[in-house]
């Protein structure tokens, strides 16, 4: 095993748009994508001191980098002009693959909550971030190709 993320691999697909999953290519060098922790229980602390809580549903929120100049940002365009043609939301559903940790990562249901409108202009092009928040995300061994 190894912690490399080189050869990591993300594929989406989008009901309606791109209904077979499309592998995103040209991540950011330093920056492929970004988990937020998530928040899985409600506490509250009573007069008294006690401490109770209870189980709450709370989604995955993720976002990926693109370089300025990856082809993925193509189908992340036309995904947010699909919502304001229709001026609605699409599903999307996802696999993560990270190969050096033999892990696979299943997102399910997955709304495109941001998205830069266009590419931030430095001194060179700068990636663009994209955020999508998943219902749910499902761990599972992977066993290769």
């Amino acid at each position: 095993r190894s912690i490399t993320s080189a050869n990591a691999i993300l594929m989406l697909a989008v009901e309606g748009l791109f209904d077979a999953p499309r592998q995103i290519q040209q991540f950011a060098a330093d920056d492929i994508y970004d988990v937020a922790p998530q928040e899985s229980a409600e506490t509250a602390m009573a007069v008294d001191g006690h401490l109770t809580g209870g189980f709450v549903h709370t989604p995955t929120v993720q976002k990926i980098a693109l370089m300025a100049d990856s082809p993925s940002n193509e189908m992340f365009e036309m995904w947010v002009a699909a919502m304001r043609e229709e001026q609605d939301t699409y599903v999307a559903n996802g696999t993560i693959i990270l190969k050096s940790l033999n892990r696979k990562y299943a997102m399910t249901r997955g709304f495109l909550t941001n998205s830069p409108q266009l590419v931030s202009a430095k001194r060179t092009l700068q990636p663009r971030i994209y955020e999508i928040r998943w219902q749910l995300v499902t761990p599972a061994p992977f066993s290769g190709f």
